[in-house]
């Protein structure tokens, strides 16, 4: 459990910590786009070392990056598993009864799973480098033009915040939780799928008690300070783009045009 870094904020300096919110946040939309863009090693590669030249500048270490993909690492041989055995292709590597490896379906396999470890590394640095209260400005500033067509900014951009903050508590919870639970004779290894199916009901009702009482608690605090919403509020630090905001969206948008020359410039010429 302890392996979850969703919504953890990792303290610093950087370049990369800098950054205006509202940066990072449409950095980020663009870079997954991006990841999809990319069709051959060669794209994939520069992705990489993308990742990689960010996490440098941004000073986290690189570990606990990759720990951020360890909780879906299940999900992400799965999805490698699906397109090797079942994938369709000309070219058979491997066949045995109905299940046969195609180098289309092994190539389409790779190109899945190194997406979806693209897309959790970026979605995790954002949130390493940004703290949940400047996130919370930045998604509400974002949202705010669709308040004209009805859309609640403000509640959107708490809600998403207070999820995001709460992962890491609810997180810490469980792991102790089953540890009282092991420390009283509980065994989650052990049988078959149904038997550790039934023996999650020991740590799922009381970590539910527990989240539908800290979320009581946080509404009584904030009603307790008043808390109506953000009409009127004003903040300790006014979002403001910077040189360094313009460096980064040039990075950016020159990682998407390469990408994207990548993709279908060669058929262009």
């Amino acid at each position: 459990m302890l392996n979850i870094t969703l919504g953890q904020y990792y303290p610093g300096n950087s370049f990369i910590h800098q950054l205006d919110p509202r940066t990072k946040i449409l950095a980020t939309l663009l870079l997954i786009v991006a990841v999809f863009l990319a069709d051959a090693a060669v794209g994939y590669g520069i992705l990489c070392a993308m990742v990689v030249l960010i996490v440098s500048v941004s000073g986290i270490p690189f570990m606990m990056v990759l720990k951020s993909v360890k909780p879906l690492l299940l999900i992400i041989v799965m999805t490698l598993m699906l397109h090797v055995f079942l994938g369709q292709g000309e070219h058979v590597l491997y066949q045995w009864k109905i299940f046969k490896v195609t180098e289309e379906g092994l190539q389409m396999g790779v190109k899945m799973s190194m997406r979806l470890i693209l897309l959790l590394m970026i979605s995790s640095i954002l949130t390493f480098t940004t703290s949940p209260i400047v996130l919370t400005d930045g998604i509400e500033s974002l949202l705010r033009p669709f308040r004209v067509i009805g859309v609640p900014a403000h509640e959107l951009a708490m809600m998403m915040t207070i999820a995001l903050r709460f992962i890491p508590t609810l997180m810490e919870e469980t792991d102790r939780i089953i540890k009282a639970q092991t420390a009283r004779g509980a065994d989650f290894s052990g049988g078959n799928l149904l038997s550790r199916a039934k023996n999650m009901l020991p740590i799922l009702v009381p970590l539910f008690i527990s989240a539908f009482r800290r979320a009581d608690d946080l509404a009584v605090a904030m009603e307790a300070r008043c808390y109506r919403g953000g009409e009127g509020r004003t903040r300790m630090h006014e979002l403001a783009y910077r040189s360094g905001d313009f460096v980064a969206f040039a990075f950016t948008f020159a990682m998407i045009g390469l990408l994207a020359f990548l993709r279908w410039g060669p058929s262009l010429f």
